[in-house]
């Protein structure tokens, strides 16, 4: 038996030539992409500036940090997760219907194309365009962002609704068929049971995107912590960004340890 494993092992094929040479040519490639790194931008202050950026995280303004009113970091905490959570609830309502009519084994095949093309669509363009886009509509605000939110989780949200619907245990709807369940019956007690775990672990996971995205769209101005940050730092008041930054740690680990513990409930049961 020995003799037999060694002697296949000898006669395995030789990939050495093949793993070399896809070893040389992503070195290569390596080598080549940095050949467009730019240092020329650099100035001889650059340590110094980023010794004043760590200075500035690791002391941080508490006037700021604690501050309650309007301008603290408190209150802007709080309009960031109002964005990201009334947006991730539209575009989950959005994208119940939606998703729907692009299941494959739900809906017609061109309407499901139509829906699958339109979905496609949104998930395309970036949610900063879009956070361009609404602030050109409504002005600059917190409303933009929720907009924005709102449009960019119907993209993601709706796909992974349509692979809930279309892994349906289509053997629980014929049971039901063939107990005389009216349509009304089979979709409250054969269809919502098996898809509110996936629907609700879906809109959780994308409110820690949405949270993570509200923060960037402040930087176009629509609302939320980003545009007091992007000044801060602008105006090079590292201990104000460090403050900023320092509250945006503690409630992204937060708010990453609440959804966990959600998500873990909704699979478990």
């Amino acid at each position: 038996m020995n003799e037999r494993i060694e002697k296949a092992y000898a006669q395995r094929p030789k990939r050495w030539v093949f793993e070399l040479s896809v070893a040389v040519i992503v070195t290569a490639l390596i080598v080549w992409s940095a050949t467009a790194v730019e240092t020329s931008g650099t100035t001889q202050n650059g340590g110094k500036i980023a010794l004043n950026i760590l200075s500035g995280i690791f002391h941080p303004d508490t006037d700021l940090l604690f501050n309650l009113t309007v301008q603290g970091v408190p209150y802007l905490l709080l309009e960031t997760v109002c964005i990201a959570f009334l947006g991730t609830v539209v575009g989950a309502v959005i994208s119940i219907p939606l998703a729907f009519l692009s299941a494959s084994n739900l809906a017609p095949k061109p309407i499901a194309f139509i829906g699958r093309i339109i979905i496609m669509a949104v998930r395309t363009v970036p949610a900063f365009i879009y956070g361009l886009m609404f602030i050109r509509v409504t002005g600059p605000g917190a409303f933009a962002g929720l907009l924005t939110m709102s449009l960019c989780s119907v993209g993601m949200v709706s796909k992974m609704y349509i692979e809930a619907i279309e892994d349906l245990d289509v053997r629980v709807l014929e049971s039901l068929d063939a107990a005389g369940c009216t349509t009304w019956q089979k979709i409250r007690y054969g269809i919502l049971p098996q898809l509110m775990p996936n629907f609700a672990s879906t809109a959780i996971y994308r409110f820690d995107i949405n949270l993570r995205d509200a923060t960037v769209l402040g930087l176009v101005g629509a609302g939320g912590i980003g545009a007091p940050l992007i000044f801060a730092m602008n105006s090079y008041r590292w201990s104000e960004a460090g403050a900023i930054l320092a509250g945006l740690i503690v409630l992204v680990l937060a708010v990453e340890w609440l959804s966990t513990k959600i998500r873990i409930k909704l699979a478990r049961g």
